[in-house]
């Protein structure tokens, strides 16, 4: 049996996250074996966050991560604010999304499944109930969304509010507009468009904003109410279609124009392919 030192303790601390008490306890209960302490903790540490898996998770934090595939958004929740912004909660939600960016899993359920980069003797979803323990809350990771990387793309990032919203734009035309995307996602995050275009706009919330408009209406001339009508809907595309906004950076061009007109300046087909906006509990 070896004896327990307090380099020992600390060493443990460092490898598992766990307060020192429990480590000192763990190391005790396994005779000064390490390597038995490590289980021994990760077997108590399922059992422990098995009681916290219940406890609503409505704060958090949504991070991004790159590889040379992909870009990676990832949502992971927590109890409290306070958890969120503790080092090892952004730590681990960082190396999260560094592992969804390298190695693309087809879903949230395989990719818990599977081995942590930063500790392969678990699966990420054993080490998420390892740092639940370490944190004290119930930690969910949410929800992921991979960006597919190409040649003919140029994609843009914007974090927003110390990641409580994450915006992503791309862009078709070739890469090298990765600063410009990301322009356009700074907007997102301020104007939260619903949908990239109007002929994305579902024909339910179409006809409802029709209906809308036809009973605002009411009395007018028959010969002018569509045309009243057609300028609301116009009115409505504006607010919620993000190539119909106005550009927060010059409000007398819409974003279709402030794209056009910088493949003009490039000589390149500009379009905006996506976007994406992300609030924490969204």
């Amino acid at each position: 049996m070896t004896k327990v030192t307090a380099d020992m303790v600390k060493e443990l601390r460092e490898r598992s996250g766990v307060g020192m008490g429990k480590c000192k306890e763990a190391l005790d209960v396994c005779g000064g074996d390490m390597e038995k302490a490590v289980d021994h903790l990760r077997k108590t540490g399922m059992a422990s966050a098995v009681k916290k898996e219940g406890r609503e998770v409505n704060e958090g934090l949504i991070s991004f991560a790159e590889s040379a595939k992909a870009f990676a958004l990832v949502e992971i929740n927590s109890e409290t604010d306070f958890v969120a912004q503790n080092d090892r909660f952004k730590q681990f939600i960082k190396d999260v999304a560094q592992d969804v960016a390298d190695t693309i899993p087809a879903s949230l359920d395989a990719f818990l499944a599977q081995t942590y980069s930063k500790d392969t003797t678990v699966t990420v979803d054993q080490f998420r109930a390892l740092t639940m323990q370490s944190l004290g809350e119930n930690i969910k990771i949410k929800r992921f969304l991979v960006i597919p990387k190409s040649s003919d793309l140029s994609i843009g990032i914007y974090s927003h509010m110390n990641g409580k919203i994450i915006t992503a734009v791309t862009l078709t035309g070739g890469e090298g507009n990765e600063a410009f995307a990301r322009e356009l996602a700074m907007h997102v995050a301020a104007e939260s468009p619903e949908f990239l275009s109007p002929e994305q706009v579902p024909a339910d919330a179409k006809a409802r904003e029709e209906e809308i408009a036809k009973v605002q209406v009411q009395g007018k001339p028959a010969n002018i109410v569509d045309k009243i009508v057609e300028g609301k809907i116009k009115a409505y595309y504006d607010q919620v279609c993000f190539v119909c906004q106005k550009y927060i950076k010059d409000n007398a061009k819409s974003i279709a124009e402030v794209v056009a007109a910088e493949g003009k300046k490039q000589g390149k087909n500009i379009t905006v392919q996506s976007f994406q906006r992300w609030k924490v509990g969204g």
